[in-house]
């Protein structure tokens, strides 16, 4: 159980700071703008909102989300508690959880593998899904309807859950992709410390619901996942700080995430559908696809490319 708990933990903070490299080199290019005074804010304050208040709720707003029948005290109280109607209702609630987050994160692979520029790690395969971009939004629309199709088949929640899924994904990537627009305005423009903190601030919402609904292929704990969590966002807050210069030299560090995120949303739809995942799969699965891509970055860097 301990050990179990441990990689658990270790994946889920390798996932976390990983898929939040993105997030650490925006934090880093809008901070290098903004006054002495405004980062310590942020790196001080922000850090708190963003580690204990998104990330610390979002899990147990998330259970609450999908367990509309329990008390929000309850909801709090879940991960502790023995009361056989709250882990009965969270069980039942498990496979509508799933199915929506898999389907998040599988739209939100096809994106980046269809549509968003990047350094090609597996040349071959992401060049030819790159010339085939205008093909997203009929790929996801199928199956969308595809997973909806089966999903309602297990029950008409699973099927809402699905759309839950992809709402949230459009929800998160409109809020991206005007973050885009935003910051070039930001770091080209001149623009108050505040509008940039409340522009740091919402990046940094964005990314959580990401790490927080892939967390969920690791485990259905709460205190793990907060843990986890926790320990990620502040190992990517201390990048932001110090080493993320050299954290971009890794270039094929965002392959990896965006590899693990489709193993993830493919777990978390099989598992919704009542497959039997070993507990330890999503852990290895991380560890392994960003070691590869680890290992082809340092290959990268050594051939004097960078």
């Amino acid at each position: 159980m301990i050990i179990s708990a441990i990689i658990t933990i270790t994946g889920l903070t390798l996932f976390e700071t990983i898929s939040s490299v993105d997030n650490a080199i925006i934090n880093a290019e809008v901070l290098s703008t903004m006054s002495k005074k405004a980062r310590k804010w942020f790196l001080t304050w922000g850090m708190i909102i963003a580690v204990f208040l998104v990330r610390g709720l979002l899990p147990f707003g998330i259970i609450w989300a999908f367990n509309p029948t329990l008390k929000a005290v309850q909801v709090l109280s879940a991960a502790w508690s023995s009361d056989p109607l709250v882990q009965e209702s969270i069980h039942k609630s498990a496979p509508i959880l799933l199915v929506a987050g898999g389907v998040f994160l599988l739209f939100l692979f096809l994106h980046w593998l269809f549509l968003e520029d990047k350094n090609v790690g597996l040349p071959k395969t992401e060049k030819f899904f790159m010339s085939k971009g205008v093909w997203f939004y009929a790929i996801v629309s199928v199956l969308l309807a595809i997973i909806a199709w089966f999903a309602l088949k297990q029950s008409s929640m699973m099927g809402f859950g699905a759309v839950v899924g992809s709402t949230l994904f459009f929800i998160t990537h409109g809020f991206k992709q005007n973050a885009e627009a935003q910051e070039k305005k930001l770091l080209g423009g001149v623009k108050s410390d505040l509008s940039k903190l409340f522009f740091l601030e919402i990046i940094d919402t964005t990314f959580s619901i990401d790490g927080v609904l892939g967390a969920f292929a690791f485990t259905l704990s709460v205190p793990l996942i907060l843990i986890g969590n926790g320990i990620g966002a502040l190992v990517v807050r201390e990048l932001t700080l110090r080493n993320i210069e050299r954290i971009k030299r890794y270039i094929y560090l965002k392959n990896g995430a965006m590899y693990s995120i489709l193993v993830l949303g493919v777990i978390m739809i099989l598992h919704s559908f009542g497959f039997h995942i070993p507990e330890y799969l999503s852990p290895l699965c991380t560890f392994i696809i960003i070691g590869y891509f680890f290992w082809k970055s340092k290959v990268h860097i050594k051939l004097g490319n960078i």
